[in-house]
């Protein structure tokens, strides 16, 4: 990605975080951030120098911050704590999650607020813009004086040590590849170590990646909403602006509006808006689409409120304040990350539940009013989507464990010392399942409904939705006999996924496409 991203001069933008992270923006050290490092490097070194303890100066740290560390012991301190803090185990993690992890601890490096040299700041930089991304492991953070272990396999390769994954995924050592980019390892110094561990950034960069990505998601959901509401002959009446009014809550308005646009100029709809179509109202999949799929907008609206706020914070501890003082704080608690991460579960467990049960509908051949039996060519013969129906479901079923909160889980660690934890790591890795399971419920319920639109015939469906099913019919055929089903799954999940199937629908309204731009 031919763009850069200047990491001091002003909090970062999400945006700008899913640029560096997924899509390999370069970063750019502001110089009067580097200024702002230097002066207080300068107040630490002064410290060091103090024969009154100060912790993470010249202390150890946790169950160990009264133990006095004499000078010539220093080094060896900062550098075993990032060995011994280095205890991941597990799968690696998503190179995505690493960059933003990366990205965020740079930012706060940046602030001056933590006390560690230019150089140290400079060499996270040149890791990023090498595409160099060290191995991070799925366990070992329990979300509470930071991301201990994670930031710790980061700074292990700053150090020129662990492994790592090169700029084209190639496993390799830390000093193979910090060699290989011309980058000089850094002997870490007083705090230093310490600055680069205490921070709630694998939690806030997984934060990060989600919003970006339910903002996808949840206008797929309105499109897989209207899709499902037009070929099981539902009404778009009950989304009509003045009936969402009497409720106004932000979310629904917006989601309503969207079906009222997906839906526009259906000559399906309008088959069945006479006296004859004697249904009173649609069930509550269908009619109410805009109160689940707006609730979830606003819980991500929320969401959205408390990482920009945490985008616009320098997280350490100790940290070394606007006039001087070095003080130690619990702000590298992750409770208020947790939180929302584990909200955010809830609400993707929610949209994909509905989800899941409009596809049902579609395939029951009593509640579909007058499609076949689970959409099959000849009924008996062939099964049509019954098991996509079951893979859906199965899906649904493990999003809602996945919305068992982490953050009410703490456990005590460190000698009792850091006897509470906020578990926003698990909460954050939970939620990156969950929002790769509603991208997959949402993919079968756009390939059930663009079926069901097929099977209508002669009749047409909206612009909108009608552009949605010439897209899909790019990748998977029309209504046919049973056919290898799972690579249409994922065929259609890549178009949900890549925002393909919003843009799609989107394009054919007067919509804005700020979202997916």
């Amino acid at each position: 990605m031919d763009v850069s991203i200047t990491v001091g001069a002003a909090p970062l933008t999400p945006r700008e975080v899913v640029d560096v992270a997924r899509h390999g923006a370069r970063v750019v050290i502001d110089g009067d951030a580097l200024g702002r490092v230097e002066d207080t490097r300068t107040l630490i070194e002064g410290l060091a120098d103090d024969p009154q303890p100060h912790y993470g100066i010249s202390t150890g740290f946790g169950a160990l911050a009264t133990t006095f560390i004499a000078e010539d012991r220093r080094a060896q301190l900062q550098a075993s704590l990032i060995r011994s803090h280095a205890a991941g185990t597990g799968g690696e993690v998503e190179r995505e999650v690493v960059r933003a992890l990366m990205l965020l601890r740079l930012q706060t490096l940046s602030t001056g607020r933590t006390g560690v040299r230019p150089v140290v700041v400079e060499t996270y930089a040149a890791l990023l813009n090498a595409g160099i991304t060290p191995v991070v492991h799925e366990y070992g953070s329990l979300g509470c004086s930071g991301d201990l272990a994670p930031l710790s396999h980061v700074a292990l390769a700053v150090m020129g040590e662990g492994d790592v994954r090169d700029a084209e995924g190639r496993s390799v050592t830390a000093a193979d590849a910090l060699a290989a980019a011309g980058i000089a390892p850094v002997a870490l110094r007083e705090k230093e170590g310490l600055a680069l561990i205490n921070g709630t950034d694998g939690m806030l960069g997984m934060l990060l990646l989600a919003l970006h990505d339910l903002e996808t998601l949840l206008l797929t959901a309105d499109v897989s909403a209207a899709l499902s509401i037009e070929s099981q002959l539902g009404t778009d009446a009950v989304f009509a602006a003045d009936l969402m009014a009497l409720r106004p809550q932000l979310g629904q308005a917006e989601s309503a509006a969207n079906l009222r646009a997906f839906l526009a100029g259906s000559p399906i709809v309008a088959s069945h808006r006479g006296p004859e179509c004697t249904r009173v109202q649609d069930a509550y999949s269908l009619r109410c689409a805009p109160q689940v799929h707006g609730a979830a907008r606003d819980t991500v609206e929320h969401a959205t409120v408390v990482a920009e706020r945490e985008l616009a914070s320098a997280v350490d501890n100790p940290v070394v304040t606007v006039d001087g003082r070095v003080e130690s704080n619990g702000n590298f608690h992750g409770a208020p990350v947790a939180y929302v991460l584990d909200f955010l579960a809830i609400a993707v467990a929610d949209v994909a539940s509905m989800s899941e049960r409009r596809t049902d509908r579609a395939l029951d051949a009593a509640r579909s009013n007058g499609l076949p039996p689970f959409l099959a060519h000849e009924v008996g013969v062939d099964s049509g989507l019954m098991i996509a129906q079951y893979a859906a479901a199965g899906i649904v079923s493990e999003l809602k464990r996945l919305a068992v909160p982490a953050s009410v889980d703490s456990i005590p660690s460190s000698a009792m010392q850091e006897d509470h934890v906020s578990m926003g790591w698990a909460g954050a890795r939970k939620l990156r399942r969950a929002i790769d399971g509603l991208a997959r419920v949402l993919a079968i319920e756009v390939m059930t409904g663009c079926r069901a639109l097929d099977l209508r015939a002669p009749l047409r469906p909206a612009a909108a939705t009608g552009a949605v099913l010439d897209l899909v019919r790019t990748r998977v055929a029309g209504p046919g006999p049973d056919r290898f089903v799972s690579p249409e799954i994922e065929a259609v999940t890549d178009l949900v996924v890549s925002g393909s199937v919003a843009r799609a629908a989107v394009a054919r309204t007067s919509l804005a496409q700020t979202a997916l731009a």
